[in-house]
């Protein structure tokens, strides 16, 4: 169950990232939640057996990787844009 819901907020959150632009994913607590999702991601992986559970925690990793990569890319843009004075001094 909790799968479906941690779905549908991570998709809440790439929709608001794609088309709008707008950076409302904090990067440091999606490094954090990617690098632990990876980490329960190979652990169902190479300890356990469960397919449910490799299904529903490899969703997970996957999620929060787009999210981090699209945070990311978009504050490189607005850091490193043209226009932006406070990085020009």
């Amino acid at each position: 169950m909790t799968g479906i819901i941690d779905t549908i907020a991570y998709w809440l959150t790439i929709k608001d990232l794609m088309p709008l632009k707008k950076l409302s994913a904090n990067i440091q607590s999606y490094i954090l939640w990617t690098i632990t999702t990876g980490v329960g991601f190979l652990y169902s992986l190479l300890i356990l057996p469960d397919w449910l559970f490799r299904f529903v925690s490899g969703m997970m990793f996957f999620a929060n990787a787009v999210i981090l990569s699209i945070s990311f890319k978009e504050s490189l843009k607005t850091i490193f844009a043209p226009n932006n004075k406070e990085y020009l001094a």
